[in-house]
């Protein structure tokens, strides 16, 4: 198969985006009639169709659909090569892309960075940071879209090297007058009895919390998902569920509102962060400095 072409594959996007090619076309500024030929040449070179033609607009295939996804892939990789070498143009001399967690990137990893940037002589150096799930993180950094990931160490990390980094405390957010506002600590197996309001279900916390859940042969009832633990805590605010929060997250949040915080009596609820790499030897000089710079972090 020859090589895709990176217009033709965009147009494709677009038109699985807004289910018609006509519409497709407007946004492009492309007549349909041109992308219509454009998406007959990508299913013969492909060989197999990948969109069903309906009477209001399109939808993919299976086969289109699996395009689809590496299509998005693709193109976010080439818009990542052009950002890359425009940094290098404006006179950047070192570029690292780093995938973290949403915790990682809720607590102190933006404020680690920036403190490292501000040094003078990492002036010349761009970081891009991107939230990832530590599965994500790990096939991200293993396959090269970033030199960096920052997860928890609970993650398969496989092949990949890994260096240290700072910690957290997982506990229970309650909201001002809940039965167990008055409590010093609990055992996670205390909470199930309420709902929560959860991350999604593949996020390290989440997943994590099911397996713990099972290992006691209940259930962990959601009542809420979010997206981010800011989300979590305004539904706590507002009483309508609680949730299992780094207190390094919430602190700050449940003193402005009058929400209680009781430490998680889990080893588990301690957690370790680390920086991950696919081979300290193969880092580039940027990122070799800001791995030491991470690390350094690290509790004693």
């Amino acid at each position: 198969m020859r090589d895709l072409d990176l217009t033709t594959l965009r147009l494709y996007v677009s038109v699985c985006e807004a289910g018609n090619i006509a519409r497709a076309g407007e946004k492009a500024n492309i007549v349909g009639s041109a992308i219509s030929k454009r998406l007959a040449q990508l299913e013969h070179q492909v060989g197999t169709p990948l969109l069903v033609r309906k009477r209001h607009g399109v939808v993919p295939t299976a086969a289109g659909l699996t395009l689809l996804e590496h299509a998005r892939g693709m193109l976010d990789s080439a818009a990542r090569i052009e950002r890359d070498m425009e940094a290098y143009g404006a006179g950047a001399r070192g570029q690292v892309r780093i995938l973290a967690s949403v915790s990682a990137m809720t607590e102190s990893l933006a404020d680690d960075v920036a403190t490292f940037l501000q040094k003078p002589a990492h002036r010349t150096i761009q970081v891009d940071m991107e939230e990832r799930v530590s599965p994500e993180i790990v096939r991200g950094v293993r396959e090269g879209m970033a030199s960096l990931g920052v997860c928890w160490d609970a993650a398969d990390l496989g092949p990949l090297q890994s260096r240290p980094y700072r910690t957290d405390q997982l506990c229970i957010v309650v909201p001002k007058g809940h039965a167990l506002a008055q409590r010093k600590s609990l055992r996670f197996e205390q909470t199930l009895d309420y709902e929560h309001v959860s991350l999604p279900v593949n996020s390290a916390v989440q997943v994590m919390l099911q397996r713990h859940a099972a290992q006691l042969g209940r259930a962990l009832v959601h009542r809420v998902i979010v997206t981010n633990f800011e989300a979590a805590l305004r539904v706590v605010r507002a009483g309508l569920a609680i949730s299992v929060v780094p207190r390094e997250v919430a602190e700050p949040i449940a003193v402005r509102y009058g929400m209680k915080l009781v430490p998680l009596a889990e080893p588990w609820a301690r957690r370790r962060f680390i920086i991950c790499f696919r081979d300290q030897q193969s880092l580039t000089p940027a990122a070799h400095l800001l791995v030491e710079h991470l690390a350094s972090k690290a509790a004693p």
